[in-house]
């Protein structure tokens, strides 16, 4: 009886995580005009770069020059935009790319 008890208690609990999470994404995920408008109304951030990820996942990195705030965005195909980081203290370089030898 315990033993059923005990293995009861991890359904339960990995149903409710299972919940949070998807609540958690879809906090976290809109459609691409929304988020896009959502970070410079509310943090100044514009667009810096866009990168191609795996499954052809667009990865674009949005920052404030002014408050040094930034967030980093994935976009898989057909999908919505999901916010996958953010933080402060972001800063623009511009430093000349490095000439590496390899070996060719």
């Amino acid at each position: 009886m315990r033993n059923t008890l005990y293995l009861m208690s991890f359904g339960i609990g990995a149903a409710l995580l299972q919940g949070t999470q998807t609540q958690a994404q879809d906090a976290n995920c809109a459609d691409h005009s929304q988020v896009v408008t959502r970070l410079g109304q509310l943090y100044g951030e514009n667009r810096q770069s866009i990168r191609l990820g795996d499954n052809n996942a667009v990865v674009e990195v949005f920052a404030s020059p002014d408050t040094g705030s930034w967030t980093i965005t994935v976009t898989q195909p057909g999908e919505l935009t999901c916010m996958v980081a953010a933080g402060q203290a972001h800063q623009y370089l511009n430093e000349p790319l490095a000439n590496f030898d390899r070996g060719t």
